[in-house]
């Protein structure tokens, strides 16, 4: 069953692939990261952080989104998901960070921009 990933003000953004891969795709069917273990790899092969206990974190420790259930604010109906493209070939992973201590605070950057961050090719 597909999970649906939130931005920090309860917008649906991105959803969690029954692939499988964990494959992370935005609304609009592109995959731009995946989960391996609790790390969030790009599908460019860099490390933009983590998921964990439902709740996607930055570099810094700061939330960038999560599901539903771990969402603070009442969450949006989901829009109609468009056709996944096809997967370009992941990338050789770079090495994972340290795991900062983690945050209740929510980053900047929403949750989208955040993703793309690990996109190959023009999204």
């Amino acid at each position: 069953m597909e999970t649906t990933l939130y931005d920090g003000k309860g917008h649906p953004v991105a959803y969690i692939a029954d692939d499988g891969e964990n494959s992370i795709y935005l609304w609009i069917g592109h995959a731009v990261a995946y989960i391996d273990g609790e790390n969030l790899y790009g599908w460019n092969g860099h490390h933009l952080g983590w998921f964990a206990g439902g709740v996607i974190y930055d570099l810094h420790g700061l939330r960038v989104g999560s599901i539903g259930e771990k969402c603070p604010y009442a969450l949006y109906a989901q829009p109609a998901k468009y056709a996944k493209y096809a997967k370009y070939g992941k990338y050789g992973r770079y090495g994972a960070y340290g795991r900062p201590g983690f945050s209740g605070s929510y980053s900047d950057v929403p949750l989208e921009d955040f993703l793309k961050g690990g996109a190959v090719g023009q999204i």
